[in-house]
């Protein structure tokens, strides 16, 4: 299937990729996880760079390619500015797109799952307590994704880190976030 297309994304992953690339993993409202290549964005003249920053919810606008999309265009809906200067807040910014990340495959549409991430990234500003809102979103991804929460895990407080590293069988690079 070729051509272009446009959907709304969040940036979960940005790496160099070439001279003047970026490699971006977007997950979006309507393909799930998408991988794509934004040309020429590290150049100093690139208007792209700045609306498909880390985190950022966007319109992306991209045309398939054979191994990997290409981003022609993107245009910021938020960019969650309320704690972008925290670093506490940046962390578990982090947190929660690995875990999107790591627990998806590509290329499958999930929009609830999408709306998960949107409104906690938008949470992340609102809220005091940082721990409870990790773990609120650990439980709602892990049981939208049908991975359930062991019955030992009912309840507590602490992080379904290591559970959900025994999931996707890949350890989470994001710092503890809970001490």
């Amino acid at each position: 299937m070729h051509g272009a297309y446009k959907t709304e994304g969040i940036i979960l992953k940005r790496m160099s990729f070439g001279e003047a690339d970026k490699l971006l993993t977007i997950y979006t409202k309507h393909y799930g996880k998408i991988r794509a290549v934004a040309k020429g964005i590290r150049k100093i003249k690139s208007r792209k760079g700045g609306n498909v920053e880390l985190f950022n919810q966007s319109i992306v606008f991209l045309i398939r390619g054979r191994n990997l999309d290409i981003l022609t265009e993107a245009q910021v809906i938020n960019s969650f500015k309320a704690w972008r200067h925290n670093l506490e807040m940046v962390v578990l910014a982090y947190y929660f797109c690995e875990l999107v990340d790591k627990l998806t495959p590509d290329g499958q549409a999930n929009g609830y799952l999408y709306d998960i991430l949107r409104s906690f990234l938008g949470k992340i500003g609102q809220e005091g307590y940082l721990g409870g809102l990790a773990r609120s979103f650990e439980e709602k991804v892990l049981i939208e994704l049908g991975f359930g929460i062991p019955q030992a895990l009912r309840g507590k407080e602490e992080s379904l880190k290591s559970y959900i590293e025994e999931v996707s069988e890949r350890k989470l690079n994001s710092q503890t976030i809970f001490h």
